[in-house]
Protein backbone atom coordinates (compact mmCIF):
# COMPACT_ATOMS: atom_id res chain seq x y z
CA UNK A 1 0.00 0.00 0.00
CA UNK A 2 1.40 3.35 -1.05
CA UNK A 3 1.56 5.87 1.82
CA UNK A 4 -0.55 9.00 1.63
CA UNK A 5 1.50 11.92 0.46
CA UNK A 6 1.51 14.73 3.06
CA UNK A 7 0.79 18.28 2.00
CA UNK A 8 3.65 20.69 1.55
CA UNK A 9 3.95 23.82 3.68
CA UNK A 10 2.86 25.95 0.73
CA UNK A 11 -0.25 23.80 0.27
CA UNK A 12 -1.07 24.14 3.97
CA UNK A 13 -0.65 27.92 3.82
CA UNK A 14 -3.12 28.22 0.94
CA UNK A 15 -5.84 26.49 2.95
CA UNK A 16 -6.17 29.31 5.50
CA UNK A 17 -5.84 33.05 5.65
CA UNK A 18 -2.94 34.37 7.71
CA UNK A 19 -3.68 34.83 11.39
CA UNK A 20 -4.75 38.40 12.10
CA UNK A 21 -5.20 40.45 15.26
CA UNK A 22 -8.96 40.11 15.69
CA UNK A 23 -9.03 42.63 18.56
CA UNK A 24 -7.64 45.45 16.40
CA UNK A 25 -9.87 44.59 13.45
CA UNK A 26 -13.01 44.44 15.61
CA UNK A 27 -12.11 47.68 17.39
CA UNK A 28 -11.83 49.49 14.04
CA UNK A 29 -15.29 48.25 13.02
CA UNK A 30 -17.04 49.73 16.08
CA UNK A 31 -19.12 52.86 15.63
CA UNK A 32 -18.60 55.84 17.92
CA UNK A 33 -21.75 54.96 19.85
CA UNK A 34 -20.57 51.38 20.34
CA UNK A 35 -17.17 52.65 21.51
CA UNK A 36 -18.94 54.97 23.98
CA UNK A 37 -21.11 52.10 25.23
CA UNK A 38 -18.01 49.92 25.72
CA UNK A 39 -16.24 52.73 27.53
CA UNK A 40 -19.24 53.25 29.83
CA UNK A 41 -19.57 49.50 30.43
CA UNK A 42 -15.87 49.23 31.25
CA UNK A 43 -15.91 52.19 33.66
CA UNK A 44 -19.34 51.79 35.24
CA UNK A 45 -18.67 48.12 35.83
CA UNK A 46 -15.63 48.91 37.98
CA UNK A 47 -15.04 49.08 41.72
CA UNK A 48 -13.94 52.69 41.31
CA UNK A 49 -17.36 53.69 40.01
CA UNK A 50 -19.05 51.69 42.75
CA UNK A 51 -16.95 53.45 45.41
CA UNK A 52 -17.75 56.88 43.91
CA UNK A 53 -21.50 56.17 43.92
CA UNK A 54 -21.33 54.63 47.41
CA UNK A 55 -19.33 57.59 48.75
CA UNK A 56 -21.63 60.14 47.11
CA UNK A 57 -24.70 58.39 48.53
CA UNK A 58 -23.11 58.22 52.00
CA UNK A 59 -22.23 61.95 51.88
CA UNK A 60 -25.66 62.89 50.50
CA UNK A 61 -27.58 60.96 53.10
CA UNK A 62 -25.19 61.94 55.91
CA UNK A 63 -25.37 65.67 55.10
CA UNK A 64 -29.14 65.66 54.76
CA UNK A 65 -29.54 63.71 57.99
CA UNK A 66 -26.82 65.14 60.24
CA UNK A 67 -25.93 68.49 58.65
CA UNK A 68 -27.16 71.89 59.90
CA UNK A 69 -30.90 72.12 59.31
CA UNK A 70 -30.59 75.42 57.48
CA UNK A 71 -28.12 73.91 54.94
CA UNK A 72 -29.91 70.62 54.28
CA UNK A 73 -31.15 70.67 50.68
CA UNK A 74 -33.01 67.34 50.79
CA UNK A 75 -33.86 66.78 54.47
CA UNK A 76 -35.03 63.51 56.02
CA UNK A 77 -37.36 61.79 55.09
CA UNK A 78 -37.72 63.47 51.69
CA UNK A 79 -34.53 62.40 49.81
CA UNK A 80 -36.72 62.69 46.74
CA UNK A 81 -34.09 64.42 44.64
CA UNK A 82 -31.51 61.70 45.36
CA UNK A 83 -34.04 58.95 44.60
CA UNK A 84 -34.90 60.71 41.36
CA UNK A 85 -31.22 61.08 40.38
CA UNK A 86 -30.36 57.50 41.30
CA UNK A 87 -33.31 56.19 39.31
CA UNK A 88 -32.34 58.42 36.39
CA UNK A 89 -28.78 57.04 36.52
CA UNK A 90 -30.12 53.49 36.56
CA UNK A 91 -32.54 54.12 33.71
CA UNK A 92 -29.81 55.65 31.54
CA UNK A 93 -27.06 53.20 32.43
CA UNK A 94 -29.00 49.96 32.00
CA UNK A 95 -29.46 50.21 28.21
CA UNK A 96 -25.93 51.57 27.77
CA UNK A 97 -24.46 48.72 29.79
CA UNK A 98 -26.51 46.21 27.80
CA UNK A 99 -25.32 47.72 24.51
CA UNK A 100 -21.73 47.55 25.77
CA UNK A 101 -22.19 43.95 26.91
CA UNK A 102 -23.69 43.02 23.54
CA UNK A 103 -20.74 44.63 21.76
CA UNK A 104 -18.30 42.84 24.05
CA UNK A 105 -20.14 39.55 23.52
CA UNK A 106 -19.92 40.07 19.75
CA UNK A 107 -16.19 40.69 20.16
CA UNK A 108 -15.88 37.51 22.24
CA UNK A 109 -17.70 35.55 19.52
CA UNK A 110 -15.28 36.91 16.92
CA UNK A 111 -12.33 35.88 19.12
CA UNK A 112 -13.86 32.42 19.52
CA UNK A 113 -14.17 32.10 15.73
CA UNK A 114 -10.52 33.13 15.36
CA UNK A 115 -9.52 30.60 18.02
CA UNK A 116 -11.48 27.92 16.18
CA UNK A 117 -9.71 28.79 12.93
CA UNK A 118 -6.31 28.64 14.62
CA UNK A 119 -7.19 25.31 16.25
CA UNK A 120 -8.41 23.89 12.94
CA UNK A 121 -5.21 25.04 11.25
CA UNK A 122 -3.10 23.49 14.03
CA UNK A 123 -5.03 20.24 13.80
CA UNK A 124 -4.42 20.03 10.06
CA UNK A 125 -0.73 20.77 10.54
CA UNK A 126 -0.48 18.10 13.25
CA UNK A 127 -2.18 15.56 10.98
CA UNK A 128 0.29 16.50 8.26
CA UNK A 129 3.22 16.03 10.66
CA UNK A 130 1.85 12.63 11.66
CA UNK A 131 1.60 11.64 7.99
CA UNK A 132 5.22 12.70 7.52
CA UNK A 133 6.21 10.56 10.50
CA UNK A 134 4.27 7.59 9.14
CA UNK A 135 6.03 7.98 5.80
CA UNK A 136 9.40 8.20 7.54
CA UNK A 137 8.61 5.09 9.58
CA UNK A 138 7.64 3.22 6.43
CA UNK A 139 10.87 4.33 4.72
CA UNK A 140 12.98 3.34 7.72
CA UNK A 141 11.32 -0.08 7.82
CA UNK A 142 12.01 -0.56 4.10
CA UNK A 143 15.65 0.47 4.59
CA UNK A 144 15.98 -1.95 7.52
CA UNK A 145 14.43 -4.77 5.48
CA UNK A 146 16.76 -3.99 2.60
CA UNK A 147 19.78 -3.98 4.94
CA UNK A 148 18.70 -7.28 6.49
CA UNK A 149 18.41 -8.85 3.06
CA UNK A 150 21.89 -7.58 2.12
CA UNK A 151 23.39 -8.90 5.34
CA UNK A 152 21.73 -12.32 4.88
CA UNK A 153 23.18 -12.70 1.41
Amino acid sequence: MEPIKPKTIEELRTLFQPIADIYKRKKKELSRIDKLACWITDHVGSMGFFLIIFGWTFIWLGWNTLGPKALRFDPYPAFVLWLFLSNLIQILLMPLIMVGQNTQADHADTRAEADFEVNTKAELEIENILMHLENQNALILRILEHLEKKSDS
